[in-house]
């Protein structure tokens, strides 16, 4: 069978996906295999052992010689241009190394700081020059990165900075003048990426600003609740002096820097929570399987298994999601290339064509892992809020993924904008697909049943369904409040959520036939199991978030009458959950650690 036209962003919702056509993880070849060894080696060996010191910050000269470290192995330059000083590899083999890197608390954060926001704005729109004087550097860890954007009153609105940039009457300089906070790797930075406004403009433009310039002060390190071993500072630029060569890209193009760059940490932050869960999922196995409570290890009772069991669905649904859409973010980027387009622009493209997939997974992973998290400390028991023992330090430091790289309540509203603002522009037929759904809903129901030797069929009639559903109360929510809809922030996150749900089921259930169709049935059986369990749990929350949505804005026959069809589009066979979820755990259990 041939491999399908590429698939642009948001487009999975209204056009079906092979299961051929989608990366999974088990796609890796040798080489990606051997970094993410190299990774996971790293992380057990140098960062593990010094959880402690690292979070004390009693050695301020930990942290960078960890990431000195990191430099020699390579893995700060993995997305660096080989011309630079880098490997030069694929989004994907980024995303690989985030997620490796993921599971490494405080540490996770400072090497995605230096290669991701603070690294890839000069890798993306740096001019020849930038690019030759930074990026080896920054490839070998000789000089650490840093992503000055937040201020005191400009957080998700980030154009609404008010630090300013006045350009000297010489032309040769720019008077930096303003305050930012929450700067990750402030503390040991030697060059930061600045927002600020050139003068009276309403757009930032960015500065690559080494901190050997006069002018730039930074407060003590900030007292956080978790990953207290990242230098998180308040960055202050009194006149300070930044040649005019060094503008990043052009002026007033700052805010478009900013999105996009953020559009990749949102992905790779997915990515990094999905190494962090893995981590957590070994050590409740572990912790399980050891701990003995009337007589026998806690692994035994049926309340413990479904912890682990619910942790490993949801961390493997995360995990086939990510990989699709990041898979998809390189195609993109590779076909661009291909068109003769510079490595630059396509990677920018590319990343922008799935903006929607990347603030989806970023909310998905960072619950994915607050979930996970919360369920190890539950396993742990007394020991879980001990700070003795490892979860109260990963309860901790998971927290705040939920809010780094925009929050998750800005994420959601963002999936829904994107998705209609390119449906007016034509960029994406949803109305169309919408007005059909409805329109079934005046046509006598399909009543037929799946082939029950297909073991997949059923899941793959559901996800038609499920994507009904998205396509229904999306539809009705435009026809009835139009362009007021923008305003109604509980109904866009409803949205939101049914869509996030849908294609998290449907990445997991490509997952799942790729391999079938790979290994055979008899290899795969406890994913069949896993696919059970997603699904029964996922048509329960799109029915759930898709009422909360209708009777938000919905009234009369005509609610009545979308209720009842979202209830034919969220409609499941009954399983046991508790016999799919043992077998999960039995899995779990007997391999002591994340069982794929």
């Amino acid at each position: 069978m041939e491999k399908q036209t590429s698939i642009n962003g948001g487009e999975w919702l209204i056009r079906p996906t092979l299961a051929q056509d989608v990366f999974i993880p088990e796609d890796f070849d040798q080489e990606q295999i051997l970094i993410r060894e190299t990774c996971r080696d790293f992380i057990q060996q140098e960062v593990f052992p010094h959880l402690e010191a690292i979070d004390s910050m009693e050695d301020p000269a930990l942290m960078p010689r960890l990431l000195d470290k990191a430099g020699e192995l390579g893995l700060l330059g993995v997305s660096v241009p080989e011309a630079y000083g880098g490997f030069g590899k694929d989004f994907n083999t980024g995303m690989l190394v985030a997620e490796e890197t993921g599971a490494g608390h405080s540490f996770a954060v400072a090497i995605s700081a230096h290669t991701g926001i603070g690294t890839l704005p000069i890798v993306l729109y740096g001019n020849e020059a930038q690019k030759q004087a930074y990026l080896p550097k920054l490839a070998s860890g000789e000089w650490k990165a840093s992503y000055c954007l937040t201020e005191p009153n400009a957080g998700s609105d980030a154009n609404s900075g008010k630090t300013k940039a006045s350009l000297s009457p010489d032309g040769k300089t720019y008077l930096l003048n303003g305050q930012k906070m929450w700067i990750t790797n402030a503390g040991f930075a030697d060059l930061f990426i600045v927002f600020a406004k050139i003068d009276a403009d309403e757009n930032l433009s960015a500065f690559i600003v080494e901190k050997t310039y006069p002018g730039i002060r930074l407060n003590p390190e900030e007292k956080k609740m978790g990953i207290k071993g990242s230098s998180t500072r308040q960055v202050f630029f009194e006149d300070c002096p930044v040649p005019a060569e060094n503008l990043l890209s052009e002026r007033g193009n700052g805010f478009k820097i900013a999105v996009n760059i953020l559009n990749i940490g949102r992905i790779k932050l997915s990515a990094a929570s999905i190494g962090a869960c893995k981590a957590i999922v070994g050590r409740s196995a572990r912790y399980a399987n050891e701990r003995q409570q009337f007589g026998r290890p806690i692994a035994k009772y049926g309340a413990i298994r479904y912890k682990l069991a619910e942790q490993v669905v949801r961390t493997f649904a995360c995990e086939s999601a990510t990989y699709r859409a990041s898979q998809n973010i390189t195609d993109a980027i590779e076909a661009r290339k291909a068109a003769g387009m510079s490595p630059q622009q396509a990677e920018l493209k590319g990343v922008e064509e799935f903006a929607i997939e990347c603030a989806m997974m970023k909310v998905h992973g960072s619950e994915t892992l607050d979930y996970v998290v919360d369920e190890g400390v539950q396993i742990f028991g007394g020991m879980g809020y001990s700070a003795e023992a490892p979860m109260d330090r990963a309860y901790r430091d998971a927290r705040i993924n939920r809010i780094f790289e925009g929050t998750n309540e800005i994420n959601r509203l963002l999936t829904v904008d994107m998705m209609l603002k390119r449906a007016m522009k034509g960029s994406l037929d949803l109305m169309g697909p919408a007005q059909r759904v409805a329109a079934e809903l005046l046509e006598i129901p399909d009543f037929s049943e799946p082939n029950l030797q297909q073991p997949l069929e059923a899941f793959h009639l559901y996800t038609e369904k499920f994507k009904k559903a998205v396509l229904l109360v999306a539809g009705a929510a435009v026809q009835k409040l139009m362009m007021e809809l923008a305003k109604e922030q509980e109904i866009l996150m409803d949205i939101a959520d049914m869509a996030m749900e849908t294609y998290v089921a449907e990445s997991t259930l490509l997952r799942v036939q790729k391999l079938i169709d790979r290994d055979g049935i008899e290899a795969h059986a406890s994913k069949i199991q896993l696919l059970n369990v997603l699904f029964y749990d996922t048509a329960d929350r799109l029915w759930l978030s898709g009422k909360n949505a209708l009777c938000s804005f919905g009234s009369g026959d005509e609610l009545s009458m979308t209720i009842m069809g979202l209830k034919r589009f969220t409609k499941t066979a009954p399983i046991s959950p508790r016999d799919a979820r043992r077998a999960i755990a039995a899995e779990i259990l007997q391999k002591n650690a994340y069982p794929y």
